[in-house]
């Protein structure tokens, strides 16, 4: 929430406030985009769109505007290589290196569901269905201007199912039992929230003291370069080297568009479709002749 704000009133208002809103055209936000150039990142120009693009659709549904002008303006693309991929044998000494910690199950969670950290802290054990294998994403915790609060998954595929492996299955029953001793050791102080990841009186956890502990434990597994936000990337990386489809991967993240997922994991493609080429080398009788 603090974002959307920051987008409105940081960048928005002052690039087009001085423009009524049923005479702004798609040239005014292709040129207020373009000016965002060299001052912000390609990321962050998007969000910023799509903070633009949701306002503009409740406007034209409330018949303010006759058409939503920000569909037309194209932000700029996303860079493919941005980001360092973890690969199957660091994500293995990472899992050594959280053995035994606190923390162990949430991180090991954001590995093998491809979870957010505040859909993670967000989580409640209502929202947990273990014998049904299943995990439903309902609710994040965000910090706002009046400090740590609980809000709504930022769109409709954020709110999403998501089925969890044997692995986060595991990590969950392990979080269980870690609880429940630390609820006990808590007594009359602990906090009846439901959360899965709490502090140790069952309050909502502080996001930052989260990632220090991450960045604590990384160092342990000698990945100085990992952030907590690159096991996300790693759980879609891991699936579509596996041969998984990209929409299925797309739901998996809660991605709004399947051209997010295109751009943020292009380069696990190619490989990909060499591996299609191949096939089609095998299914004819070529294989070996290239």
């Amino acid at each position: 929430m603090v974002r959307y704000r920051l987008a409105v009133s940081k960048h928005l208002v002052p690039g087009l406030g001085r423009v009524k809103l049923d005479r702004l055209t798609p040239r005014d936000v292709q040129r207020f985009l373009t000016e965002l150039r060299g001052k912000l990142a390609p990321a962050s120009i998007i969000k910023v769109h799509a903070v633009l693009r949701v306002a503009l659709a409740d406007a034209e549904r409330m018949d303010l505007v006759p058409r939503n002008v920000a569909k037309a303006a194209k932000p700029p693309a996303l860079g493919r290589s941005e980001r360092r991929a973890l690969t199957p044998e660091e994500a293995k000494s990472l899992l050594s290196a959280l053995t035994g910690d606190r923390l162990e199950s949430l991180f090991v969670l954001a590995l093998a569901t491809g979870l957010r950290r505040a859909e993670l802290l967000g989580l409640r054990w209502s929202d947990v269905d273990l014998p049904g294998r299943a995990l439903f994403v309902r609710q994040t915790l965000q910090r706002t201007d009046k400090g740590l609060a609980f809000v709504p998954p930022k769109t409709h595929r954020s709110s999403r199912p998501v089925p969890p492996s044997a692995l986060a299955v595991r990590a969950l029953e392990s979080q269980r039992v870690r609880q429940a001793k630390e609820r006990l050791a808590a007594g009359e102080v602990w906090s009846d929230l439901g959360l899965v990841f709490a502090s140790t009186i069952g309050t909502p956890m502080e996001p930052r003291n989260v990632n220090r502990r991450f960045e604590q434990l990384r160092a342990v597994a000698g990945l100085d370069w990992l952030h907590l936000h690159d096991l996300r990337h790693a759980f879609a990386t891991f699936l579509l080297d596996q041969g998984e489809e990209l929409r299925t991967v797309m739901e998996l993240l809660g991605h709004s568009t399947i051209r997010m997922t295109a751009d943020t994991y292009g380069h696990v493609l190619p490989a990909r479709a060499r591996n299609a080429a191949s096939a089609i080398d095998r299914v004819l009788g070529e294989e070996g002749t290239a």
